[in-house]
């Protein structure tokens, strides 16, 4: 599926159907005829979140079957990162298999440099012009103002400390940040490994506080595109 199909999907679950549903066994019992026993395993992580070891952490991710073809963006999110990317180097962090780089390339030959960073690279795609680090978003190994723009996509929702991976991608930020998560409600059982939910614009912009003057922050479909320049 693409990031279109299951927005529709999304937009039964989190704004038809109620909490009073949502949240109990029958809706368990549905849930695991799609999902299978991982269903129940997500709830489990989301409630041991503050307890997790870094292995358990990585283990449940490496097992997490992926839902989306390639890249979990939508072709708007896509659209409007590349038209908004400026300078010569570029960092996607939680780059995932490196699709988003892959369409980023296809639109900007300007762009000289490019890094994809996430803590498990084995399934990144090979690129002209990419370069993959292994690394986690808490502690990523590059100077300050690295990079021209960096981008970070449908990733702060899976960090528990999400306030230090922000600071680290505005230290290693010269130009430009570009942070895309999901307009999502929480639920105790849910298809996703998300800590944070951002139902609205301003739930995202609280957590990114403090905001600096030059910012964009819209809604694409059903994500939030935030956008900051220095």
């Amino acid at each position: 599926m693409n990031r279109e199909q299951t927005n529709r999907i999304r937009y039964v679950l989190e704004e038809i159907l109620p909490p009073a549903l949502r949240d109990t066994k029958m809706y368990l019992f549905l849930a695991k005829r799609v999902w299978g026993e991982h269903i129940t395993r997500l709830a489990e992580f989301r409630q041991n979140a503050p307890f997790l070891t870094p292995e358990e952490y990585e283990t449940l991710y490496r097992d997490h079957p992926r839902v989306h073809d390639e890249t979990d963006n939508s072709q708007g999110c896509i659209d409007k990162i590349t038209q908004d990317i400026v300078g010569d180097t570029v960092c996607d962090v939680g780059c995932g298999t490196g699709a988003l780089l892959l369409r980023v390339a296809e639109k900007r030959n300007d762009i000289k440099e490019m890094t994809g960073v996430d803590f498990v690279i084995e399934d990144a795609k090979a690129l002209d012009r990419v370069n993959y680090v292994a690394a986690r978003i808490e502690d990523l190994p590059f100077e300050d103002n690295a990079f021209d723009t960096v981008i970070c996509t449908h990733v702060i929702e899976h960090i528990l400390e999400y306030r230090v991976a922000l600071a680290e991608l505005r230290r290693i930020a010269k130009k430009r940040l570009i942070i895309v998560v999901p307009r999502e409600r929480e639920a105790l059982y849910t298809f996703n490994p998300h800590f944070n939910f951002f139902p609205y614009k301003h739930a995202l912009l609280r957590a990114l506080h403090p905001i600096p003057e030059n910012y964009e922050c819209i809604d694409i479909g059903r994500d939030i595109y935030y956008r900051e320049d220095y």
